[in-house]
């Protein structure tokens, strides 16, 4: 997921390497400002009250008074959701007369620190710094390495003799090799609340642009083997077998693994494959599970498989074969908020829910054929046999993610990662949303195409969305990054492709109504992901994924692309909201419906406050804040 107003950069690439690397650098400079005074006002840690706007022009004001001092915003967009985009130049303007250029993300945190709503610490402070540097760092390299994927894409397309990278993909790459592009294309941004968007403190430059999608990153898998009863296999119902399985999906990988085991004398039925990915294999499990490999546990050793990373860097799809899963794996890594493990719940859960989801489409035809998911098959962790402990596999499990028949399509429909839209196309236009609403544009102005595209759009969204929810209690986790959105040959939203099921939540109640069960995983000090009281975090879900940093966001996207003056965008949001209630409203209670609705269009909308947790060096993962809902009319939003 990304921040809107840092994916269309305004510096044009040269013939001198130095030059493009000091305007990388200085764009992913600005880039880092723009993110950390959204999310300080977003997030309440700057009072928003206290911000001065002129009355005409989009200057800003926000005064220091224990330092005697002003913090002058040059260009300082107000928009809907407490969103403050900074597109200008920030100064600190003192009471000697001193102008001071705040062009950091460090001197900006230094001169706003003592306005802070809470008095974090230096440790949290300087960390916060430093992972912003390494977040600059990483964004301006990947930016200098996508100049020449961006120019190798219009060479492909001129000589095709098309315009638009859409147009392209779907004449001449295959459904399941453009969604893969897409993916990767549109990595390049990240969250629009993680300041520290880029950060991967535990790699060197060189392994930042071998690893991560944005790069075109290819990775081998290691295919090691875990002992079978040192293991625990969770599948979903029509997984039989787990070897089986396993064969079916990979059979030379599974015919090489098989003879590397039989030539150590061991029989492949008392063991397990093992996928590792290779950084994490050498980073970290050698040394972490050394007592395991000593013991006969584990065997690091196997065939490789080549494999391309997606959006989330950790789940991977092998190159080969077409009909192969996706392959979700821990890696011991700090991105953004936190250490990219593979918990015991995300592997108990993941086909659990898969399973149930499964069932519902079946029963409801998709919500009207608007909606499909990646399941996840089966999916297996460590657990010593003898200590029963969940928490050593957090680096050692993997979870199996079926690709057909999502990625196998005959629609004529293209499958766009969320986050792709807001990437800037290879020839520079603006945004890849930019291509969609031209398609089919037709003869209307473009405010008005961009207008009848995103109705369309967020209809697509919020049926299925808010018809799981409210009939079964289930949120999807429909953020930029774990949703594809199938568009049909004129650019137009069709339907709904969700991913990632591990840590989704569900409200047993509205299961229970509708005579479905799902049984919860439960482990001390692992948050539930199956709620039987108030239905509040299951709503938080909902809301934060889809509605914050997804549908928001796209109305802003498209907002200040075609120079929309007006709430508009908003207002249709609101109006499809609401249809999507009226939708499912006859089968729900009449109350809980009621209320429901009141709380999406009305009630702030909750959001993870996570540079508040960076601050506080993630001392509780729970915080949140309320953004003014957009949707409220009425009232400013």
């Amino acid at each position: 997921m990304l921040n809107l107003q840092s994916a269309s950069r305004t510096t044009t690439a040269t013939d001198d390497p130095a030059a493009n690397g000091e305007a990388d650098t200085a764009f992913s400079r600005r880039n880092a400002l723009r993110r950390l005074v959204r999310c300080l006002f977003a997030e309440g840690i700057l009072d928003k009250t206290r911000l001065v706007l002129a009355p005409h022009g989009r200057q800003a004001w926000f005064p220091l008074w224990k330092q005697q001092a002003i913090v002058y915003f040059d260009d300082l967009e107000a928009a809907p959701a407490d969103t403050f985009l900074n597109h200008g130049s920030i100064t600190l303007l003192r009471a000697d007369g001193m102008h001071l250029p705040l062009d950091t993300h460090e001197a900006l945190i230094d001169a706003l620190r003592d306005s802070f709503d809470f008095a974090p610490r230096d440790v949290g402070v300087d960390g916060l710094k430093a992972d912003m540097l390494n977040s600059v760092r990483n964004d301006a390299n990947v930016r200098m390495h996508r100049q020449g994927w961006a120019t190798a894409l219009r060479s492909d397309m001129a000589e095709a003799g098309v315009v638009r990278l859409t147009d392209y993909l779907r004449r001449h790459v295959s459904t399941r090799d453009a969604a893969m592009l897409l993916d990767q294309w549109g990595a390049l941004e990240g969250h629009p609340y993680y300041p520290t968007w880029k950060a991967k403190p535990g790699l060197r430059d060189d392994e930042v642009l071998a690893l991560s999608p944005e790069c075109q990153a290819r990775v081998n898998v290691r295919i090691g083997a875990l002992r079978a009863d040192m293991a625990y296999v969770e599948r979903m119902p029509h997984v039989q077998d787990a070897h089986a399985w396993f064969a079916t999906q990979f059979p030379s990988l599974w015919q090489a693994w098989k003879t590397g085991l039989n030539a150590r004398g061991l029989c492949e039925s008392d063991w397990l494959p093992m996928p590792i990915h290779s950084w994490h294999l050498n980073a970290h499990v050698r040394s972490a599970y050394a007592n395991e490999i000593a013991d006969g546990i584990l065997i690091v050793d196997g065939p490789d498989l080549p494999t391309l990373p997606t959006m989330s860097f950790r789940t991977v799809l092998p190159a080969t074969p077409q009909t192969a899963p996706f392959i979700k794996l821990p890696v011991a890594l700090w991105m953004t908020s936190e250490q990219r493990s593979l918990q015991a719940k995300s592997i108990h859960m993941g086909p659990r829910i898969s399973a149930l989801i499964e069932h519902i489409l079946k029963t409801e035809d998709g919500f009207g054929r608007t909606l499909e998911i990646f399941p996840e098959e089966i999916a297996w962790h460590y657990r010593n046999a003898l200590t029963k402990d969940d928490a050593p596999g957090k680096h050692l499990s993997v979870v199996f993610r079926a690709s057909v028949p999502a990625l196998d399509r005959d629609d004529g429909c293209l499958p766009v990662t969320v986050a792709a839209l807001f990437t800037e196309r290879p020839d520079g236009g603006g945004p890849l949303f930019t291509e969609l609403v031209e398609a089919g544009a037709g003869d209307v102005t473009a405010q008005d195409a961009a207008q009848r595209w995103f109705r369309q759009y967020a209809r697509t969204v919020t049926r299925p969305v808010i018809a799981i929810y409210l009939l079964y209690g289930i949120a999807l986790e429909a953020h930029q990054q774990n949703t594809q959105v199938l568009f049909d040959a004129n650019g137009q939203a069709q339907r709904l492709l969700v991913r990632d099921f591990g840590d989704g939540r569900t409200y047993a109640p509205l299961l229970a109504a509708r005579g479905l069960t799902l049984r919860p995983y439960a482990w001390p000090g692992i948050l539930p992901t199956v709620f039987d009281g108030d239905i509040e975090p299951v709503r938080t879900f909902v809301i934060d994924a889809c509605f914050v940093s997804h549908l928001h966001e796209i109305a802003l996207g498209l907002f200040h692309t075609y120079g929309f003056s007006t709430a508009r965008l908003w207002e249709i949001l609101r109006e499809e909201t609401i249809a999507a209630f009226d939708a499912v409203q006859a089968r729900v209670d009449p109350a809980f419906w009621a209320e429901e609705q009141r709380i999406f269009l009305e009630d702030p909308w909750s959001t993870r406050s996570l540079l508040r947790m960076h601050l506080l060096k993630y001392s509780d993962y729970r915080l949140q804040h309320g953004l003014t809902n957009p949707l409220r009319q009425g009232k400013e939003a």
